[in-house]
């Protein structure tokens, strides 16, 4: 008998164009080579002072309440185009104005959730969990960032909680990036050669940019002079500086927290992040891998947050890291990292790391097989462990481009080896229509008070809750 499937349908998140977040706006060099951001500073040092502070008043208060320290982001904005240093604050405001736009971060769609505990269990009753539930939102030009909410939970309930307030964008570093993940970024670049093999033998461990410009300063001049050199040099600078800290303010809350692209290969969108909290021994982070999309091609990139305020962000490597649609095992298995992977496109497979960054040839697990995984297979989030078994979530694509989502089972000690399937989907889209039509997909589930809660997108349009009771589930697995 197939377990129960409950649905929550009194608690489901629809994309709202009122969450905004305000981004850099640069026009475009138009031909021929007509610098246009400069011609707009012109325009705007050549208004009268009278009708800069007719303008600016009315123009702060419009939208003042939608932005968190709008005037910092007007001055910083303001900044980038290099203004002279004699304005009078009220000028560089409207200058840093027009240099900015509104973006709605969910304006076409809202998707693709994952969910793990909230670091902050303060305030609830005797039962419940409150967990923190990522989500992909979509925008103009399919521009997708990551974003945050949460939820109180107990036996009987799911409650999203409130999202209200100004978004914020985070305080973006730079990061450090192995020496050894370097070495590999380059040679998968098929950029490696005498004078990479060089610079690498002379940077740290962890290598920062500093560190890569002042290694190319001391380099002997004639190093540099191949004619290939400085496409050598480039694929390094930017192999470095693809790694990246975003901070947030610690008065900020979880819901108000948006991750935008910060990195080249990430500059078309954040994709569905699948969360986990990692642990081994006594260490415990949140960790997630999300897809990276530049407009042309894709791969998986890590977050780690000790707190989910501060989030780290680098490139995975390997033939495990190929594609997308990476999870993570939640502890090491026999001393050695895990993830599932689907490397292929097309199929499930177990792929191991000894660092959690360069990840090994996969094992594949689970082909398309039944009519609804028929076109391809994959995981909807980090495998959950149980007395019996890691329990994956996982989707399907079957006729019509339907996504379906169902279950499997993977042995403790060796989850290459399948314990038990689902047969049927556990759920099935009943709304065709939707952003992307005929859709449930989920990147992560939860357990809790002995259900499995499964938060989903549908039709990449709207995010709802399924649960069912997790002995029914892992009966129907091991029956």
């Amino acid at each position: 008998m197939s377990p129960t499937v409950r649905q929550y349908s009194g608690q489901r998140l629809r994309p709202d164009p009122d969450r905004v977040i305000s981004r850099l706006f640069l026009p475009s060099l138009e031909p021929p080579h007509i610098h246009r951001a400069q011609q707009l500073v012109e325009r705007v040092l050549a208004i009268d002072d009278d009708t800069v502070a007719e303008l600016l008043p009315p123009l702060l208060a419009e939208f003042g309440h939608r932005h968190r320290d709008l005037h910092d982001v007007l001055r910083g904005n303001a900044a980038m185009v290099h203004p002279p240093e004699d304005l009078s604050d009220e000028r560089v405001l409207l200058l840093g104005a027009v240099f900015t736009s509104e973006y709605a971060i969910e304006g076409a769609a809202l998707c693709n959730p994952s969910v793990v505990h909230h670091p902050d269990q303060r305030g609830l009753a005797e039962g419940e969990l409150r967990v923190a539930v990522s989500l992909r939102g979509i925008g103009e030009g399919h521009f997708s960032t990551l974003q945050f909410t949460s939820a109180v939970v107990d036996a009987e309930e799911w409650r999203f909680e409130s999202r209200e307030g100004t978004l914020m964008g985070g305080q973006v570093t730079s990061a450090s990036v192995p020496k050894k993940l370097l070495a590999e970024l380059v040679r998968n670049g098929g950029e490696y050669d005498e004078l990479t093999s060089v610079i690498l033998r002379m940077v740290p461990r962890q290598v920062t940019g500093q560190h890569l410009e002042q290694i190319l300063v001391d380099l002997p001049p004639d190093l540099l002079l191949h004619p290939e050199a400085h496409r050598r040099v480039d694929m390094l600078r930017r192999a470095v500086g693809s790694a990246y800290t975003n901070t947030f303010p610690e008065d900020s809350r979880l819901d108000q927290r948006v991750l935008l692209p910060a990195a080249e290969d990430e500059s078309n969108g954040l994709e569905d992040a699948r969360f986990t909290r990692f642990h081994d021994g006594d260490f415990t982070e949140y960790r997630a891998c999300y897809t990276a999309y530049n407009g042309h091609t894709i791969g998986n990139r890590l977050l780690t947050s000790p707190d989910l305020r501060t989030f780290t962000s680098c490139r995975l490597s390997g033939p495990g890291a190929k594609n997308k649609g990476m999870a993570l095992f939640p502890r090491p298995i026999r001393g050695k990292q895990l993830a599932l992977s689907r490397a292929d496109g097309v199929t499930i497979g177990v792929t191991s790391s000894a660092d959690g960054l360069r990840w090994g040839e996969p094992v594949p697990i689970e082909r398309p097989s039944a009519p609804w995984q028929i076109i391809q297979t994959g995981n909807a989030g980090p495998p959950l462990e149980t007395p019996r078994g890691w329990l994956v979530v996982m989707h399907g694509v079957g006729p019509m481009r339907t996504y379906s989502l169902g279950a499997m089972l993977l042995d403790l000690d060796d989850p290459t080896r399948i314990i038990g399937r689902l047969r049927r989907p556990l759920l099935a889209p009943d709304e065709h229509a939707g952003y992307v039509p005929n859709v449930v997909f989920s990147c992560g589930a939860l357990k809790h008070a002995g259900r499995l809660f499964i938060p989903y997108g549908m039709g990449d349009a709207t995010v709802s809750v399924a649960s069912v009771l997790l002995d029914e589930l892992l009966d129907e697995l091991t029956g």
